[in-house]
């Protein structure tokens, strides 16, 4: 059945649409539009305003005007009759008038203690001294911590007065540590210098000098031969920062004590340190501890070695987090203390 339809439509594939609307005369078209109105009056293909078909007859007014097109709305609106009530509204109530439930107040009634005998006895017999303490092993605060508690109370007869044995206890006030009242230009001038009277530079908590500022300090101990203490804790300090200390520690033969706690230093500026401290024979003290990472296993293993090889590590701070190592330091460190007291032994013998 589906074939001969398609057969007769073959007939209107090759129409020419413009040619059979230029024909149609101005009535024709209108009719055309109504019919097609008709027949789909929601085409979706349409934009939205040619969807709806033009029904005013009324020419234009002009171009689009906002303000007077509000305006004439507002003045519509007001001069537009109110829709008259069904039932004309009179003010009067009908209905039962809603009366809030008033809720029971609940009344708490004391409850007596009734202690044994020989208890009560033993509290009415008690001086006021003897109250006090039992009252501060209680709990009871605010009796202990009453200051006019600690200064003494008058007995009843106005005569005798109590000093109060148990007393509560001031809070300390913990205040801030003071800066850091290095100069830091001044000390790396020193230390360029030379400068025979600077033994010991502490720049810790000092956490605004910039890390070329640090790298110029280790430089400038390469050459310096009377600092024997260098710290540097909480500065944040980094690995280019422990690289550069650990090429001074290659060098210098005059610093003792090294401390870079609370940094920023990973695992690849502590193994810089740890090779230097392999052919450095001077220093005696070093502390890595607290960074911002874990140094991790290998690292621990590498200081473990450092220190049974350089028996001149007295100090080292670290706390490891492997049982192997920590081990191995603590004996090391335990073997090169023995050593220097031998040492110092046989000189005094001397």
């Amino acid at each position: 059945m589906a074939v001969p339809f398609r057969k007769e439509l073959e007939k209107y594939k090759n129409i020419n649409e413009d040619e059979i609307l230029s024909k149609l005369s101005e009535d024709e078209l209108k009719q055309l539009e109504s019919v097609l109105d008709d027949l789909d009056p929601e085409n979706a293909l349409l934009p939205a305003g040619f969807r709806q078909k033009d029904q005013t007859n009324k020419s234009a007014t002009g171009p689009f005007d906002r303000e007077r097109l509000l305006s004439y709305l507002e003045k519509e609106a007001l001069e537009h009759k109110d829709r008259e009530d069904v039932v004309p509204f009179t003010g009067e109530k009908k209905g039962k008038v809603f009366i809030p439930k008033e809720k029971p107040i609940e009344t708490r009634r004391e409850e007596k203690v009734t202690l044994d005998p020989e208890l009560e006895e033993a509290l009415a017999s008690a001086s006021d001294t003897e109250l006090y303490d039992l009252a501060a092993v209680l709990g009871v605060h605010n009796l202990v911590n009453n200051p006019k508690f600690d200064e003494g109370t008058t007995s009843k007869d106005g005569k005798e007065i109590v000093k109060n044995v148990v007393k509560g206890e001031k809070v300390k006030p913990v205040f801030e540590e003071p800066p850091n009242p290095t100069n830091v230009e001044a000390t790396l001038q020193r230390i360029k210098a030379n400068d025979p009277t600077l033994l010991e530079v502490n720049l810790n908590n000092i956490k605004n000098i910039p890390i070329p500022t640090l790298k110029e300090f280790a430089k400038a101990l390469e050459t310096n031969t009377y600092v024997k203490k260098f710290c540097l804790a909480a500065t944040r300090s980094n690995d280019p920062v422990a690289i550069a200390f650990a090429d001074t520690l290659k060098v210098n033969k005059t610093l003792k004590s090294l401390n870079i706690e609370s940094n920023f230093i990973t695992g690849t500026g502590i193994l810089a340190l740890v090779d230097a401290l392999k052919v450095n024979d001077t220093l005696t003290e070093i502390k890595i501890d607290n960074q911002r990472q874990q140094l991790g296993t290998a690292v621990e293993m590498e200081i473990a070695q450092m220190v049974e090889e350089n028996s001149q590590i007295l100090k080292f701070g670290y706390q490891f987090t492997k049982q192997g190592p920590r081990t191995r330091v603590a004996a090391a460190i335990t073997k090169n203390n023995d050593l220097v007291r031998k040492k110092r032994v046989e000189g005094e013998r001397h």
